[in-house]
This record gives structure tokens, C-alpha cells and sequence, in this order.
């Protein structure tokens, strides 16, 4: 039986405000050339990134006090949702087409990316499954094949758009929910040589991912095109030093890095606040991944404990690839940094997320 609630976990509660706070700071330093160049307002996406900020805040408190089991009810609906939203992209004229894929439904700047919302349907819907068929997972017919087969139609329906930075994301959480649900590591190590197979195909079927593999294997080899977004991404990192130029003194923010807000927002970073301002960040994520971890191994059930593994998986494997890109560890993906890029769906999702895992601490053992 499940006790009464007790408080939230403190720690992700201060990690994740004061995450969000140096997010909008950021937001504002890194995006404010390129924002009143292009609309006039030096303001523009930082006053956006700050309603989105308080409106997750809001989605936060909510999903806090909200039972996390509700969820369970609710995991096959929502995920029909998402799936009809996906789908909803694949028609001509429906979606909003933004960087070369079509991600996003809605009208003009206000728009949300049914495949952020995915994510989190797909994690409630496989902890809801992992929970109830837990015994089931070491066989790879009945255990094994049936979520896998639903994690390839959603990230079938995501490579459509295309967006392998989600579909990547999405595929990383799911595996990391099964594995800790005790599959079998020969029936996982398999599926990843078939995965990798076909991780190839799809970098050899599209030209620009093979110009982004051989930009980061040499950037130089094309500095001013496939290898730009990198060298200008260790220019900005390699000049902050220890403490950093100074907030809102970065020179790449000055149109050398795109739309450095986004994707890059820890490059400015690390240029205006140093060595010491990124690792500052860093320790607030891995304090997010301590806690995130423990409420996992104290949650009082088996979908309390798959939820909050896949929950902070998803913002942690997203903040290892992303920071990985900027300082030139990993292929660029396309793939914002949790609670500190800009960015709408993806920061209401994860804040909204992190209220469902404050929740589950309330009723850890």
C-alpha cells in the first residue's frame, strides 16, 4: 500500500529553478543581437522563453500534486494522441516547417512539437507496461518485441518530419527503461547491432548527415559550410578561459554561431561565463541525476520507478549529447539543452516531466 505524500525533493526543485533562471539569462544574453536584427526587439525571444519558463513552472506545481499513478489510466490514450499528432505532420500544408524538417503544428510563432510530447507519452506508456509485465521482459518474443515494436512506429513517424535528434533521444530513454526493467543484455546487445545497421542507413540516405559525420570527424575540411556551426561553437568555448568574458560580452553571439539560443546556448555560455560559470551547470545536472536516480530506486512501485528512471533519462541523455555537440564529442544532432535552451515544447515538456518525478519523491520509501 502506498503511503501518504510527504514533501517534493528540495534538490531537483532548486537544481531545476536555478537551471531555469540561468536559462532565461542566457536566452536573453545569447539571442538579443540576433533578435533585434530580425524583429526589432532585442527582447523578443527572451520575453518569449520567460512566458514558456512560467507557464512550465505552472505545469510543474501541477504534475507535483497531481498522484503520478493517474498516469498509468491514461498511458495508452496518450499516446494515440501523439501518434495522431505525428501522423497530423505527414499531410502537405499541415505542418510547420522550420531548419529543413516539418515538426511543428500550429499557427505562425505559436506552434507546439508533437514530438517532444512523445517522449514523455512513450516513457508513461512503457513504464505503464515494464510495471505489469515485468516477468515477461527476459523473453524476446512476448517480452521484448512488443514495446520495441511501438518505440519503431514512433520513431519511424519522427524520422518522417525528419528529426533525428528526438527520434535519437526518444530510442536512448526507452532502451535505458528497458534494460533497468531486466531485459537481457544478449537480446539487448543483438538489437543494438541491428540498431547501429540501421543508424547507418539512415545517415548514408540523407547527404547532409554525412556531411555533418565528416565535419566532425575534421571540421576544417569545410569551414564554411558542413564544419561552420563547430568551429564557431569552440571559438566561443575556447576564449572564456576560467571566469568567462563577461555575461552579455560573447562575441560569436554576434552571427557567427546559428542561432546560438538554441542548440549552442552552452557555447555562449561557457564564452561569457567560463570554466566556472559551465561547470556550475554541469554539477546543477548531475545533482538533478543524483536525486533523479534515487527517487527511481525509492519509489514504493515498479511504474513510480520505470517513470522516474525514463523521466530523468530523457533530460540527462539529451545533456550529455547536446553538450557533446558544442564541444565537438558528438555529430551535431540538433538537440537543445534541458531547461536552458529556448524553445516552447521542449521546455514546458520537461519542467511538466520534472513535476511528475517530484511528485514520485513524495511518496519515496
Amino acid at each position: 500500500m502506498i503511503k501518504s505524500r510527504s514533501n517534493p525533493d528540495w534538490w531537483i526543485v532548486l537544481a531545476t529553478l536555478l537551471l531555469l533562471g540561468i536559462g532565461v539569462i542566457m536566452v536573453y544574453s545569447a539571442s538579443a543581437v540576433l533578435a533585434y536584427r530580425e524583429m526589432g526587439d532585442w527582447y523578443f525571444y527572451a520575453k518569449r522563453q520567460l512566458f514558456f519558463a512560467i507557464l512550465g513552472i505552472v505545469s510543474m506545481y501541477f504534475m507535483m500534486n497531481i498522484d503520478y499513478w493517474v498516469w498509468k489510466k491514461w498511458a495508452k490514450i496518450g499516446l494515440l494522441i501523439v501518434f495522431f499528432l505525428l501522423i497530423l505532420l505527414l499531410i502537405p500544408g499541415v505542418g510547420i516547417t522550420r531548419n529543413g524538417a516539418t515538426s511543428w503544428l500550429g499557427v505562425g510563432a505559436f506552434s507546439i512539437q508533437p514530438s517532444e510530447f512523445t517522449k514523455l507519452a512513450m516513457i508513461i506508456f512503457l513504464a505503464k507496461r515494464l510495471s505489469e509485465r515485468q516477468q515477461e521482459i527476459i523473453y524476446f518474443t512476448k517480452g521484448l518485441m512488443p514495446p520495441l515494436a511501438i518505440l519503431g512506429l514512433a520513431f519511424a513517424l519522427i524520422m518522417m518530419q525528419p528529426d533525428l535528434g528526438t527520434g535519437t533521444v526518444l530510442v536512448g530513454t526507452s532502451i535505458l527503461m528497458i534494460y533497468t526493467s531486466g531485459a537481457r543484455i544478449k537480446h539487448l546487445l543483438s538489437l543494438m547491432m541491428v540498431g547501429v545497421a540501421g543508424f547507418t542507413g539512415l545517415v548514408l540516405a540523407a547527404p547532409y548527415r554525412i556531411q555533418r559525420i565528416l565535419a566532425f570527424l575534421d571540421p576544417w575540411q569545410d569551414p564554411r559550410g558542413a564544419g561552420y556551426q563547430l568551429i564557431q561553437s569552440l571559438y566561443a568555448i575556447g576564449p572564456g578561459g576560467l571566469l568567462g568574458l563577461g555575461l552579455g560580452m560573447s562575441r560569436q553571439k554576434h552571427l557567427y554561431v546559428p542561432e546560438p539560443q538554441t542548440d549552442f546556448i552552452f557555447s555562449i555560455l561557457a564564452e561569457e561565463l567560463g570554466f566556472i560559470g559551465g561547470g556550475l551547470v554541469l554539477i546543477l545536472f548531475l545533482i538533478l541525476l543524483w536525486r533523479g536516480f534515487r527517487v527511481a530506486i525509492t519509489a514504493p512501485d515498479l511504474f513510480g520507478s520505470f517513470l522516474a528512471v525514463g523521466i530523468i533519462g530523457m533530460v540527462m541523455i539529451q545533456v550529455v549529447i547536446n553538450i557533446g555537440v558544442v564541444t565537438g564529442m558528438f555529430p551535431v544532432t540538433g538537440i537543445t539543452l534541458p531547461l536552458l535552451s529556448y524553445g516552447g515544447s521542449s521546455l514546458t515538456l520537461t519542467l511538466t516531466a520534472i513535476g511528475i518525478l517530484l511528485n514520485i519523491s513524495r511518496y519515496s520509501r
